[in-house]
């Protein structure tokens, strides 16, 4: 990942993906089970097609240009095609059915890796390259996502399942905005990841990995149950939340760049991914499982000491302390 966000030359960047992309398959397959083996075989493919393209896409810009430079990207078909081969590395719409798979195939610590620290590399990329991009091209991809997002995630049962659609949908919010504003879009996906992380720890500390089992977490740690449901509505974009910023802001320049309608279609497919956080937070907060214990205590979890999340919630769920900065 590190070496793709210093490189300046599309083949470092090249293979700075493929390290990467061939350093996390073990990572996926560490269970030995057909279904991780399926997540990585699933994995390797789309990475694998990804990078084909973009190393195709990147040598035709060379072969019309003679430039190698990332920010030179002049040809106008390698741009096209390599907007279409890192949104297909993110799992962006229509390039996303990989991302679902995946995520349910691996553990949940695997699973926040992939839609975290995976996405840094394909979004530097896309970043550097926002002047070139076809905004026409980057907002049908982003308004896809959303659709897609909110669409797939309605009807999971599974939490990782439910949390790769509503990663596909928080790209769809970067991608709509990369050609028009993309350090706004950059503040998107960083903010998405500063919420995600905490979310999949606390999963992680009370290993809930269906909605059936996220609602006896309330019988024994009450104060989870809280955190998880802020971060959950903060997700879902929220106003006091952090994850109301940068919609808002998205939102703002859009309208600004004359694209109220694409703002207002945005809005509305917003409230499909809203469906299924609000559910998700009734279950979690609303029903309270049958308790069949006799005993006044009830069990509690093993202190865990998780600096990741206490650092990492504030900043997910509090909002002021960042506004300010955004704004000005």
């Amino acid at each position: 990942t590190l070496t793709v966000t210093s490189a300046n030359h599309w083949m470092t960047a090249w293979l700075g993906l493929e390290l990467n992309m061939i350093s996390i398959l073990p990572v996926i397959a560490k269970q030995k089970h057909p279904r991780s083996t399926e997540a990585a075989t699933k994995y390797f493919l789309t990475q694998a097609t990804a990078s084909a393209l973009m190393l195709f896409a990147s040598t035709i810009n060379a072969w019309q240009t003679g430039s190698w430079n990332i920010m030179q990207l002049n040809n106008k078909l390698s741009c096209i095609l390599m907007i279409a081969a890192l949104a297909m590395k993110m799992g962006a719409a229509p390039t996303h059915f990989w991302l679902p798979e995946v995520m349910q195939g691996t553990t949940l610590a695997t699973a926040l890796l992939i839609t975290t620290w995976q996405k840094i590399a394909p979004i530097t990329l896309l970043y550097m390259i926002s002047n070139h991009t076809e905004p026409i091209i980057t907002l049908s991809i982003g308004l896809l996502s959303i659709l897609v997002g909110g669409w797939g995630g309605f009807n999971q049962t599974q939490l990782q399942k439910m949390m790769a659609y509503s990663s596909i949908a928080h790209l769809g919010w970067t991608m709509t905005v990369i050609s028009i504003a993309p350090n706004i879009a950059l503040t998107n996906i960083i903010i998405y990841m500063i919420m995600s992380a905490p979310f999949f720890t606390l999963l992680m500390t009370t290993t809930s990995k269906t909605l059936q089992t996220m609602t006896t977490t309330w019988t024994h740690t009450p104060t989870t149950t809280i955190i998880l449901m802020l971060l959950l509505l903060s997700m879902a974009g929220l106003p006091p939340l952090t994850g109301f910023t940068p919609k808002l802001l998205i939102l703002d320049n859009l309208v600004t760049h004359k694209l109220t309608l694409t703002a207002a279609t945005m809005a509305l497919l917003s409230l499909l991914s809203l469906t299924f956080y609000l559910r998700t937070t009734y279950l979690l907060t609303s029903t309270a499982p049958p308790t069949t214990t006799q005993s006044t205590t009830t069990w509690r979890l093993k202190p865990h000491q998780n600096q990741t999340t206490a650092i990492l919630t504030p900043i997910a769920l509090f909002n002021i302390t960042i506004l300010p900065a955004l704004l000005t």
